[in-house]
């Protein structure tokens, strides 16, 4: 009967209980900025700046817990980080709903509403059932015959006076007549709501107006021509207010925005600084066996799967009936799992490798070796295909699932949202961080790298062939070769080429090449390109360029190995000696004459 590493067990539970935790949050993240108001390419610009926090913390903390030897009590404090601030973030208030419209007067009186989805025709309707009305607060610009109509129309006497046409001179000796901005509210019937064909665009019946200020309601109508007013407005309807029309510029200059950020760049430094560190603990422990992490840290595959499948399942059920996706429930089994994590990793047991007698000097003389430039420069561009993936997945799903109106697609795409997370997990992330020892000696972190460039490729172009968002849940298998490999080979080749005593520096310093540099413009160049085409455009001319930059890394690493000795490149290697070895025993290699470089 195989023994059971009792050291190891408070390991697999803080991968299992913070995985969990952060799990109902960290998908919805981009959703829930998109409900709040957010456009992708302020979302984007987000998930730049935030992967750049964490490249700066990573290696700083990294190096002040090897200096001080301070690890256990930094890893401890940042999770308490993350927990406060990650809470908060359900208090975060959406962005001012002012939406604009143009106001069509005639016989009787229409809102021309634009930038809408093919849902809101339905909603408003659904609004309207009993003769009920949507309350607004209205301001538009009048010209001089609109205001003359309202004046002797809609019996408003106090704009008589503005009616008069206003000249303005312009420059050229050329004179055009001012628009008036009116402030009044409208009472709209959304029962009588009539979408556009093939446009964004619908019509909504205004059946009453008052002047601001006023007491007396009126029928608006026009008896002379068509009268059109560009107008603003606010009203108590949240199928309306979803129509903003802020632009990316104006969102910096509201506190909702400035509010969202700080929680977030606080709870992605507590995440960064947990992570890094809970890694270079758990190498700690694992000695000279580090193919075993994967055996570890597959349990955070499987809290992460179990949570966000439960999490996704309870928005959709706590939001039914409500325009807004109600997020409250899963700010709470945050709070419980983190919580439960903190108590569980206060327990961990082990013995800090000792201090470097120059970390700096001892970090640095791995950018001498050209297969570990080469696998930072890797580092980056795995790190901007997991930023698709990781910040426009559920976005590009939201996308396609509108293209299907008011179906029970959308109705329930936060469960169809946890599934994805819940197969990338069980069925891709899991298996593959139990078999990633063994997969990595047989075909070396080298062949690994280039494996999972492969597959992203494949993930994307796979992607922008979708038409029904749920066909996406088989595509997530491949997760295990995207995030399972991927994040094993990281982790286990920074401990391998990590000079004694560096650990928890060099784990930082990938991390945060892999966040700050490779996460953080990935997600930049996404936000950019999901606004100005479709997901699926995106998918495709991204998968095509992964396919590019992995045709190079092949041959970069076979022109590489023409010169280098590989270590750990083939089972045979494995079994001849300690090649793949603990970072004490991977330095020593280095002093060796034979040694040049790492696989």
């Amino acid at each position: 009967m195989p023994s059971i590493n009792l050291n190891l067990l408070p390991m697999k539970g803080h991968y299992l209980l913070f995985n969990a935790g952060t799990s109902p949050i960290v998908p919805f993240i981009p959703t829930l900025a998109r409900q709040l108001g957010f456009s992708s390419v302020v979302v984007g610009s987000l998930y730049t700046a935030l992967p750049i926090m964490g490249m700066l913390v990573k290696p700083t903390m990294g190096a002040l817990a090897d200096r001080y030897k301070c690890q256990k009590a930094l890893f401890l404090a940042f999770i308490l980080l993350t927990i406060a601030s990650f809470f908060p973030l359900q208090f975060v208030p959406g962005l001012p709903v002012e939406s604009a419209a143009d106001f069509h007067c005639h016989q009787i009186s229409d809102l021309k509403i634009c930038r809408t989805d093919s849902c809101v025709a339905d909603q408003l309707i659904a609004e309207g059932s009993g003769n009920t009305t949507i309350y607004c607060k209205m301001r538009c610009e009048l010209g001089t015959g609109f205001l003359q109509t309202v004046c002797r129309d809609w019996n408003w006497s106090s704009l008589c006076e503005k009616s008069v046409p206003v000249l303005t001179i312009l420059g050229d000796n050329r004179a055009t007549t001012s628009l008036q901005s009116v402030s009044f509210n409208a009472l709209l019937s959304p029962q009588h709501t009539l979408p556009l064909e093939n446009t964004d665009c619908l019509f909504t019946r205004v059946s009453k107006v008052q002047l601001a200020g006023g007491d007396v309601w009126h029928t608006p109508y026009c008896n002379t021509s068509l009268q059109i007013a560009h107008c603003h407005m606010q009203c108590q309807s949240d199928t309306l207010s979803d129509l903003t029309n802020l632009s990316n510029s104006q969102v910096i200059s509201h506190y909702q925005f400035w509010m969202f950020t700080s929680l977030l760049v606080l709870s992605w430094i507590g995440m960064a600084v947990v992570v890094s560190v809970g890694d270079a603990i758990c190498f700690t422990i694992l000695g000279d066996q580090p193919g075993r992490y994967g055996n570890q840290r597959m349990w955070g595959s499987v809290g992460f799967g179990l949570c966000v499948i439960v999490a996704g399942w309870l928005v959709d059920t706590w939001s039914i009936g409500m325009a807004h996706k109600d997020y409250t429930p899963v700010f709470y089994m945050m709070a419980v799992m983190l919580t439960l994590d903190f108590v569980v990793s206060s327990k961990i047991k082990y013995t800090q490798t000792p201090q470097a007698a120059s970390i700096l000097r001892n970090v640095g003389k791995m950018f001498r070796d050209i297969q570990v430039v080469v696998f930072l420069l890797w580092l980056i561009v795995v790190g901007m295909c997991t930023a698709f993936i990781w910040n426009f997945l559920f976005w590009y799903l939201e996308e396609l699932a509108d293209n299907f109106g008011c179906s029970l697609t959308q109705q329930w795409i936060k469960t169809l949202e946890g599934l994805v997370n819940g197969v990338q997990c069980f069925g891709g992330e899991i298996p593959f961080f139990f078999l990633s020892g063994w997969i990595l000696k047989k075909i070396s972190h080298t062949h690994a790298m280039s494996l999972v460039l492969f597959a992203f490729s494949i993930r994307f172009l796979l992607y922008s062939t979708l038409t029904n968002p749920w066909w996406c849940l088989p595509i997530e298998l491949l997760n295990g070769l995207t995030f399972g490999l991927l994040y094993a080979t990281m982790a286990s080749y920074a401990s391998l080429v990590a000079p004694p005593g560096t650990d928890t520096t060099v784990q930082g310093l990938v991390g945060a090449i892999f966040e700050g540099i490779g996460v953080s413009s990935g997600s930049f160049f996404a936000g950019l390109m999901f606004d100005q085409m479709s997901g699926a455009m995106v998918f495709r001319i991204s998968g095509l360029a992964v396919l590019v930059l992995c045709v190079l890394h092949i041959c970069a690493q076979f022109f590489i190995s023409r010169r280098h000795i590989l270590v750990v490149t083939s089972g045979k290697d494995f079994h001849h000696g300690a090649h793949y070895a603990s970072p004490n025993e991977a330095i020593h290699m280095l002093d060796e004459p034979t040694y040049e470089s790492f696989t």
